[in-house]
């Protein structure tokens, strides 16, 4: 297991924390990642393996299930990588928001997997009314609105549901794990403003793994 306090070079890709459900989950997406081509059909592959993962306990280290108040996502939401593919393909990650806080709306520009392993969240989903050629713009409306428990996940499919804002509504800090197709912190994604329409590119960063100085959005 990595380092938690000061991860290295050597520790910032592969496996930065090394339990066998993690690698259970991730031997299974690769495999399946390499015999369905279909992304619908993949993902939809992928979840007993990830339910898997929910439900079994002592895999999460605390830290990794801790606020983190300097963290780019503001708010004392901590996002922990747990696996990063070190070509940028997969990452599984922490996602702890801290109780009463919430994500800024955000897309992710990847295909995967999202569960609540901790507390209880409140999701926001919004889609966009405009064609996306303003970069620095977008129209967007509220789609549905779901509360998610403990054990709970969904599949994302962009662009279909990927624009999101989500509200720890539990007494304690929600986490959720995030299984995806790019290497979502370090990519530039979107951070939305709904009541006025801007749009500003962002890296949220992981709290303990840096970023490449000039990483790109992933197309996956």
């Amino acid at each position: 297991m990595c380092d938690l306090g000061h991860p290295h070079q050597h520790h910032v890709f592969g496996y930065l924390v090394d339990a066998p459900e993690i690698r259970a989950l991730i031997d299974e997406t690769r495999r399946l990642t390499r015999e369905i081509d279909d992304t619908a059909a993949r993902v939809e592959a992928m979840k007993p393996a990830f339910a898997r993962l929910l439900a079994a306990d002592g895999w999460l280290p605390e830290a990794y299930g801790a606020p983190d108040h300097s963290s780019g996502m503001g708010s004392g939401i901590g996002q922990y990588a747990l696996y990063r593919a070190e070509d940028g393909s997969l990452t599984l990650f922490s996602l702890v928001i801290p109780a009463g806080a919430e994500t800024p709306v955000h897309d992710h520009l990847a295909w995967g997997l999202i569960g609540v392993y901790r507390g209880r969240q409140h999701e926001t989903v919004y889609r966009r009314l405009d064609d996306g050629r303003d970069e620095s713009r977008a129209e967007l409306v509220v789609s549905r609105a779901l509360t998610a428990e403990t054990g709970d996940f969904y599949a994302l499919l962009p662009p279909r549901d990927d624009i999101h804002l989500v509200k720890t509504v539990s007494d304690e800090p929600s986490v959720s794990i995030h299984l995806l197709a790019n290497d979502t912190a370090c990519v530039w994604r979107h951070r939305f403003h709904p009541a006025s329409g801007e749009v500003k590119a962002f890296r949220s960063g992981y709290s303990n793994a840096p970023c490449p100085p000039e990483a790109t959005t992933s197309t996956a």
